[in-house]
């Protein structure tokens, strides 16, 4: 019997790096994650990044990829192959990320935004499998999204539509990243979640179990409010109610058969999918409210394997 062949799918993310071989069925082989650190700068970040691509390839065992995905934050140019400049990896401008890419690994190469590529992973092997029309938020380092619409993956006039991270959620708010203020991201992604509960800690003296750590992450937050500390609480309150009212507006919005909830944050489950959900389904209007919310049926491999189904479509444009 021969061997399955596969593509080779890379994830740029503002905290880590992935790869992995993705094989028709969906299927990844050799999944890799390690740090971005993106200080290094885009040179030495996208060398790693291909280093671990070879490792990747070399220990799936399926021979040379047939082709390339790479999905990343925006934003980007698709059509050129170009981060043109991702707010999440400060001093990359204009990186011809795609020819790079093919000169390295001597395939064809598509790039993609990072949850553009998951809403089409969820869509082809995930939680919104089938679908006519499907939205994806990821809440990670930033807060992305993406949108299937009849079936098909909605890039918007540019190629960057589907900016789910920058509707306002709190006018006046946090500043964002995109130089706005009272995004969703500066409320719902990992590293807002991370700040507020730091600027609580530094404006008064309550007692929490934040203070005793060097360096407060998200997790610990969703820990700590699920173990009863009062300041966790606050903002993890906060942060469901924000982004509850975001996926209401949504719902109303595109009128979709299901919201897919991805990214580092939703690794507190139900305590995160439960009150957003909720919300959603109290204060949408009907029917649109029948929409389902539900967390990502591809996990933390999401990106990988939408990268993946990027590269495996290529396959079929190119007939590879």
């Amino acid at each position: 019997m021969a061997t399955q062949r596969g593509v080779l799918a890379l994830d740029i993310g503002g905290t880590k790096l992935a790869v992995a071989m993705v094989t028709p069925d969906g299927r990844t082989h050799a999944f890799l994650s390690e740090p971005t650190d993106k200080l290094r700068g885009p040179d030495a970040v996208i060398a790693h990044l291909f280093e671990m691509g070879h490792r990747s390839i070399t220990a799936a065992g399926l021979g040379g990829p047939l082709a390339l995905g790479i999905s990343c934050g925006g934003p980007l140019d698709a059509a050129a192959g170009v981060l043109t400049q991702p707010l999440h990896l400060p001093g990359w401008i204009d990186v011809p990320i795609v020819a790079m890419a093919r000169e390295e690994f001597g395939v064809p190469a598509v790039v993609e935004n990072d949850a553009s590529a998951a809403v089409l992973g969820e869509h082809r092997f995930g939680a919104a499998r089938g679908a006519d029309i499907a939205l994806y938020l990821t809440l990670s380092t930033g807060v992305g999204g993406g949108s299937i619409i009849d079936g098909r993956l909605h890039r918007g006039a540019a190629g960057n539509g589907g900016e789910f991270g920058h509707l306002t959620v709190r006018p006046g708010g946090r500043d964002c990243l995109c130089g706005r203020r009272g995004c969703l991201e500066a409320y719902a992604s990992g590293t807002s979640i991370a700040e507020r509960a730091n600027d609580l800690l530094a404006a008064s003296d309550r007692d929490s179990s934040l203070r005793s750590l060097p360096a407060v992450r998200a997790e610990h937050v969703s820990a700590a409010a699920s173990a009863g500390d009062a300041l966790a609480i606050e903002v993890w309150d906060e942060t469901t109610a924000l982004l509850g009212q975001a996926v209401t507006d949504l719902i109303n919005l595109f009128e979709p058969h299901v919201v897919v909830l991805g990214g580092g944050v939703t690794r507190s489950g139900s305590q995160l999918l439960d009150p957003v959900s909720r919300i959603a389904h109290a204060t949408a209007m009907p029917p649109a409210a029948r929409a389902s919310v539900t967390l990502a049926g591809l996990g933390d491999e999401v990106c990988v394997v939408g990268a993946g189904v990027l590269a495996l479509d290529l396959m079929e444009d190119v007939n590879v």
